[in-house]
């Protein structure tokens, strides 16, 4: 059992006790970030005279050689060592000698998880932004090509009044957009470096934490080092984030399953994203849509999780604070799954524009223009909504459209309907004289879909480009 520490023991630790102790298993996902903190640390450490140039240089090297060993698969991460901190420093004293025991002057493990912690979130967060850009890129060709596709719009999941798949999409669109602006939010607040942090009170050392975060690509150090060991905000901050990307997914994925369906038919997903039955061969089920739907609520439950160890926490580190890892590395694991493949299977999906344009037709979704009609003609709105709700009573019997109706069975409901009834309770004047910002008509559409446009070519700068 290796481990950094010892001296103050008499007895070897219990096997079970060093096993439940031990964070090796995940933590070894850090090894980059640690052979990058720990290079930044040697390098301020030789600035201040701390380390000698040469100690610098063949701690550098050896911590280099190890990364590179072990991305070529020369070096194995095992389990002999308790975590990724101690795997590190006893390859590097057993390949340079004395001078890697220098590595850690000046340092914890409490400050040094912390930064890992944070390096590790930082690159994450970009990650997932990107495939949040990519779904938005997709989402918005979509909006592109279905400006004047009709379709109903659903309040209480009953048609309520005739949209178009660019309009519906283009809420989808929103939500994302909002996402990645709260990764941005997140990685601007989360950008300190702990490292000088020490176990929770600094050290004698005269450390440059400036120059460290420097080093890092940090705005700074962070400013109080209790706080440094023992903040986990933003991992809380980004798996809430998380969490709400998946729930728009779910959403999304909620829509799709039902548009899927035989009984919508406004959709059908590709072969290469859904799946057959063992034994009814007539089905193709949506499976990841599905299955993205399920996992919204693993990633809800790392939420939970971290919120329910942070909350009696007294200052400053503690070991339950190991429990921020595993379930935050399986949480961006699903959401960057999710993304990837929610937006392979809108990219391929196929859209049965009549079948939806029937749909917004059949459902009565220009009865409230019907209504606007009668109260252009001076029939107050309330007497207007009366008449229409007789109309549709009258329509259902007939297992009709309002516009089916001939003019003599709309006047004989009321007399104040005229020829021009039919055009003004059409889908496309229904959509097309909807023009306020944000509303479906075509023309308020386009100026919607440009400044899209813009946002995503980089009028308005995601955090990408700005720590590129």
């Amino acid at each position: 059992m290796a481990q950094l520490w010892g001296g103050r023991f008499t007895k070897e630790t219990d096997k079970l006790v060093y096993a439940f102790n031990a964070s090796i298993s995940f933590d070894q996902k850090f090894y980059r970030q640690d052979i990058e903190g720990s290079i930044a640390h040697v390098v301020m450490l030789e600035k201040q005279g701390i380390l000698t140039q040469d100690e610098k240089d063949a701690i550098v090297k050896g911590l280099t050689g190890i990364r590179q060993d072990i991305e070529n698969g020369v070096l194995e991460i095992t389990e002999e060592y308790e975590d990724i901190h101690s795997f590190v420093e006893a390859n590097l004293i057993e390949r340079i000698g004395d001078a890697g025991k220098k590595l850690h002057t000046g340092r914890s493990r409490n400050d040094q998880v912390a930064l890992d912690m944070r390096l590790y979130t930082r690159v994450e967060i970009l990650s997932v932004d990107e495939l949040l850009k990519e779904l938005l890129k997709t989402l918005l060709q979509i909006m592109e090509e279905h400006v004047q596709t009709y379709m109903p719009g659903f309040t209480h999941l009953q048609k309520a009044q005739p949209i178009t798949l660019a309009h519906h999409v283009g809420a989808y669109f929103e939500m994302f957009k909002r996402d990645r602006q709260r990764l941005e939010d997140i990685y601007k607040r989360m950008n300190y470096c702990p490292l000088g942090a020490g176990a929770l009170a600094g050290t004698t050392y005269p450390l440059d934490r400036y120059y460290t975060a420097s080093l890092l690509g940090f705005e700074g150090p962070t400013l109080n080092s209790m706080d440094s060991v023992s903040d986990r905000d933003y991992v809380i901050e980004f798996l809430s984030a998380l969490s709400t990307i998946m729930m728009h997914l779910s959403r999304f994925c909620e829509e799709i399953i039902l548009w899927n369906s035989n009984e919508y038919r406004f959709v059908e997903i590709d072969d290469t994203y859904a799946t057959g039955s063992s034994i009814m061969p007539q089905k193709k089920n949506p499976d990841i849509a599905e299955l993205i739907r399920g996992k919204t609520g693993r990633v809800y439950g790392a939420l939970i999780s971290i919120l329910t160890t942070m909350k009696g926490i007294p200052l400053a580190y503690n070991k339950d604070m190991q429990e921020d890892k595993e379930l935050t590395f399986d949480a961006i694991d699903t959401v960057k799954g999710c993304l990837a493949l929610f937006n392979g299977m809108v990219q391929t999906m196929k859209f049965h524009q009549p079948v939806m344009e029937t749909s917004a037709m059949l459902g009565f979704t220009n009865a409230t223009d019907a209504a606007d009609y009668l109260v252009g003609k001076g029939v107050p709105f309330r007497d207007a909504h009366g008449i229409i709700g007789r109309l549709v009573l009258y329509c259902i019997d007939k297992s009709c459209s309002i516009e089916d109706l001939t003019i003599e069975e709309l006047k004989s409901i009321s007399p104040d309907f005229e020829e021009d009834v039919y055009d003004a309770i059409s889908l496309k004047t229904c959509v097309e004289k909807r023009l306020t910002v944000g509303a479906p008509g075509p023309d308020a559409m386009r100026k919607v879909i440009q400044i899209e446009k813009e946002y995503l070519a980089g009028i308005e700068k995601g955090m990408v480009e700005k720590h590129e």
